[in-house]
């Protein structure tokens, strides 16, 4: 066989030449498929060759690379195709503001602070009417609306004080248990001549129920004018908006007291006459009232006097004098403290209510002061209605200086000779 392949040479070469050259070509494959195997081998080339220059960059880093040219302040910084520049979008370099970005803001925060100045209390409908027969003014409390909660499990326990002022006589209705929204639907009726309804004022007050402290206040609603809508013939609906309100001024009372002065003897004369609609400071529904008036003069009490304690009332009859010396040289300087308070036997004694007259008060206060000043030894008398007390017994002593007089203001001081 080694001889058969010697005398054959030209044989095998032709074989490797037929070898070589069927491992160099390709198959029969059509020329279509042929073609787009091309294609895609060129498109897979050049993808290859993209990555070997510029990596493919990650999510992650595109939030960077978007801030690159406003930190550095590259206009012309190649970021690739994942981050294309509008053409029409103004370059911005790194502190410029853009207001539009802030319109919307400012508007809504200018809306809840417009709205927080604003506390919403809910509404509140009832209606008016007039009986004639029995001459009186009928009340009928009959709903509302969009309460504030007032608990700490979102919702409140709302009843309605009704009054007819100046009377300080109330009435009340039942307490509706975890309802922002309650129906009362009471009617109440307040004994008063149809010619002194001009005169007369509705004032409601909403609040909150509370078993174990002071009920909270939610608000109140005051109709002066109750012929706003109708002669109240006939039953009249309205719905008023409830107005914030902290504390109940109606329910603190009137004081009645004149003042004298005689000034050949220096002497000024308050006689307390009489109290009413007093506020109800025990758990029976009463007081223990008495009044105790504060001579102040430059800031400091000189003096301070009471009567005597009225048990278990709300209207107490005093007629009792009180008597201060003070010279005429000193009546621009001073001011009586009125002090209503309700005697407890047990604890401190509880204020009702304050008032003030004197030559700086302010209102019907000075209003009275004035008028003694102008008429001598005449007394003057006038009703006031008692305010809440903004400052404590301790702050008042505190404050002022005790003295030994015997309520004499000193007079001031001769100017210095120069």
């Amino acid at each position: 066989m080694a001889t058969e392949k010697v005398k054959d040479p030209a044989g095998s070469m032709g074989f490797l030449e037929a070898a070589v050259k069927i491992s160099r070509t390709s198959p029969d494959i059509p020329a279509d498929v042929q073609l787009s195997m091309r294609e895609h081998f060129l498109r897979r080339t050049q993808r290859m060759q993209r990555q070997t220059t510029e990596p493919a960059s990650s999510t992650r880093h595109n939030s960077f690379k978007r801030h690159l040219p406003r930190q550095m302040q590259v206009g012309s910084l190649d970021l690739g195709n994942d981050y294309m520049v509008d053409r029409d979008e103004k370059p911005t370099s790194l502190g410029r503001i853009q207001p539009e970005l802030y319109q919307q803001k400012a508007s809504e925060s200018e809306d809840s602070s417009r709205n927080g100045g604003e506390k919403n209390c809910g509404r509140i409908n009832f209606s008016l009417k007039y009986d004639y027969e029995n001459e009186a003014l009928l009340v009928n409390i009959l709903r509302a609306v969009d309460l504030p909660a007032k608990d700490l499990c979102g919702t409140s326990d709302p009843y309605v004080k009704v009054y007819l002022l100046p009377d300080r006589k109330k009435f009340q209705t039942r307490v509706h248990r975890k309802t922002l929204n309650p129906t009362f639907s009471e009617s109440f009726q307040f004994p008063v001549p149809y010619d002194e309804l001009p005169v007369r004022k509705l004032h409601m007050s909403v609040f909150d129920f509370d078993r174990f402290s002071r009920h909270d206040m939610i608000g109140e609603v005051e109709l002066e004018n109750l012929f706003e809508l109708s002669d109240l013939s006939r039953e009249t609906n309205i719905w008023r908006d409830i107005q914030y309100a902290t504390s109940e001024s109606v329910d603190l009372g009137e004081i009645m007291f004149s003042l004298c002065y005689l000034p050949t003897a220096g002497r000024l004369t308050l006689t307390v006459i009489k109290c009413r609609n007093l506020k109800a400071m025990d758990i029976t529904g009463y007081s223990d009232p008495y009044v105790k008036v504060s001579l102040i003069c430059d800031g400091r009490r000189l003096k301070k006097k009471k009567t005597s304690i009225k048990k278990n009332t709300l209207n107490p009859t005093y007629n009792e004098a009180i008597i201060f010396d003070i010279p005429p040289d000193s009546m621009d300087h001073v001011s009586l403290h009125i002090s209503v308070m309700d005697y407890d036997l047990v604890g401190h004694n509880e204020i009702i209510g304050v008032m003030r007259v004197g030559s700086h008060a302010e209102g019907l206060g000075r209003d009275h002061w004035n008028e003694m000043l102008a008429y001598p030894r005449k007394p003057i008398a006038h009703w006031h209605p008692l305010l809440e007390s903004k400052k404590s017994e301790k702050e008042w002593k505190a404050r002022t200086a005790s003295f030994d007089s015997q309520g004499s203001c000193p007079s001031p001081r001769p100017p210095a000779s120069p």
